[in-house]
C-alpha cells in the first residue's frame, strides 16, 4: 500500500496544474486507465474522461485553486478527504467537496467518488 496522503496531495495537484500536457501526464501516472471518475456532475471513467472533467472544472473556475481541508483519513487501500475551492490559500472556500479514493495495489487510484457539501451560489 502506498501513502494515501502523498497519493491525495498529488490528486489535488492535479486538479490545480494549469498545464494541460503535465495534467495529462499526471493523471496517466496516478490513475489506473480504467479508473472512474463519480461524483455529482460528472461520470466518466480513464484518463481522457478524467481529464475533460478537471479541464472543465478548471475552465468554470478559473484562478481558483483546491486545497485539502483538515486531514486524510485512511485505512488499506481508501482514504477519504475533504477540499475547498478557494480564492487564494486559507480563504473561505467557495465550494466544498468530499472524495473517497480507492488505490490498486501498486498505489495508483482506480477509483474516485466525490459528493458536494457547499456548492457556489447560482
Amino acid at each position: 500500500m502506498s501513502d494515501l496522503n502523498t497519493t491525495v496531495t498529488r490528486y489535488l495537484a492535479i486538479w490545480n496544474e494549469a498545464d494541460a500536457d503535465k495534467r495529462s501526464a499526471a493523471i496517466a501516472e496516478l490513475f489506473t486507465a480504467d479508473a472512474p471518475y463519480i461524483d455529482p456532475l460528472a461520470a466518466v471513467e480513464g484518463h481522457e474522461g478524467i481529464g475533460a472533467v478537471i479541464a472543465g472544472a478548471r475552465d468554470q473556475f478559473k484562478g481558483l485553486s483546491f486545497e485539502l481541508i483538515g486531514t486524510v483519513d485512511a485505512h488499506h487501500n481508501i482514504a477519504r478527504f475533504q477540499w475547498g475551492l478557494v480564492t487564494e490559500p486559507g480563504s473561505e472556500p467557495i465550494a466544498i467537496g468530499f472524495d473517497v479514493a480507492v488505490t490498486a495495489e501498486d498505489g495508483r487510484i482506480q477509483g474516485v467518488y466525490g459528493f458536494l457539501d457547499k456548492v457556489p451560489a447560482a
